[in-house]
């Protein structure tokens, strides 16, 4: 019913930037929040950063400073630039998005396929 696409995921050197993607398709009434959340083998998925549709950005004390996350509502797409990449960085990013239908009048959250980040000289 809903999809969620990511891409922009990749190897890069320490100190390197990426910029990750994803969009939402399918029978979308609306979407709330937007979020990216990350996980390495053997730990629990943590969060990265996250969008309200209105409000203030939040983002994981480990990366303030360094990634931004935007969305465009038009495109009911979330983005996430990643500078000043560390090895600690390296996981699999996923992104999620609370989302109400065009059949629901209650939002569900859907989540993407996740993407490779490696963060490697």
């Amino acid at each position: 019913q809903v999809q969620l696409v990511e891409s922009g995921g990749g190897l890069v050197q320490p100190g390197g930037s990426l910029r990750l993607s994803c969009a939402a398709s399918g029978s979308i009434r609306s979407i709330y929040d937007m979020g990216w959340y990350r996980q390495v083998p053997g730990k629990q998925r943590e969060l990265v950063a996250r969008i309200p549709r209105e409000g203030a950005t939040n983002y994981a004390d480990s990366v303030k400073g360094r990634f931004t996350i935007s969305r465009d509502n038009a495109k009911n797409t979330v983005y996430l630039q990643m500078n000043s990449l560390k090895p600690e960085d390296t996981a699999v990013y996923y992104c999620k998005m609370e989302v109400i239908t065009i059949t629901e009048y209650v939002s569900y959250n859907y989540w993407g396929q996740g993407t490779q980040v490696t963060v490697s000289s």
